[in-house]
This record gives structure tokens, C-alpha cells and sequence, in this order.
């Protein structure tokens, strides 16, 4: 089976989990499963990115889109679990 075969399957699977993180940001009960649902999704997507860097063979260039948007998704899941933290728990 060809390493290109893997990383598809692979991202495939993760798109799965993905889906399941999207059904936790948009039906969260509470807004702290929301926040962690985003913090799921984010994380997942970057997988994803650096997954579809090996199949297309440009590596480095989705290394560096990865790591901006995680850069992104860990400061704005901080920041909304901080504000949220603040005024609704309260």
C-alpha cells in the first residue's frame, strides 16, 4: 500500500472525529463544551493540514499554515475560556 494511500485513510478518519467535534461546538449543553469542542476541532485541522502536506508533497509550506493556525486556535480558545470563565462563571 502506498504512504500517499495511509495519509488519505488517515485524514479520512480524522475528518470523521472532526465532524464529531463540530457536533460538540454546535450542541455543546454548556459554553465550556463549546469552548473544548473548538479546541477539538482545531487541533484535528491541524492534523489535517500537515497530513495533506505529505500527500500533496509540500510539506513545508502546511507545516507553516499548521502551526499559524494553531498558533490561532490556542489563543482564541484562552482568550473565549477566559472571558467566558469571567462572566458566565460566575
Amino acid at each position: 500500500m502506498p504512504l500517499t494511500t495511509v495519509f488519505l485513510v488517515a485524514t479520512a478518519c480524522l475528518t470523521v472525529v472532526t465532524l464529531g467535534y463540530l457536533y460538540r461546538l454546535a450542541a455543546g449543553p454548556t459554553i465550556f463544551d463549546r469552548i473544548l469542542g473548538l479546541g477539538g476541532f482545531g487541533t484535528s485541522t491541524t492534523i489535517i493540514l500537515i497530513l495533506m502536506g505529505c500527500v500533496y508533497g509540500r510539506l513545508e509550506m502546511f507545516v507553516d499554515i499548521a502551526l499559524g493556525y494553531a498558533l490561532l486556535n490556542f489563543v482564541g480558545v484562552l482568550a473565549a475560556a477566559r472571558y467566558f470563565e469571567r462572566t458566565v462563571g460566575r
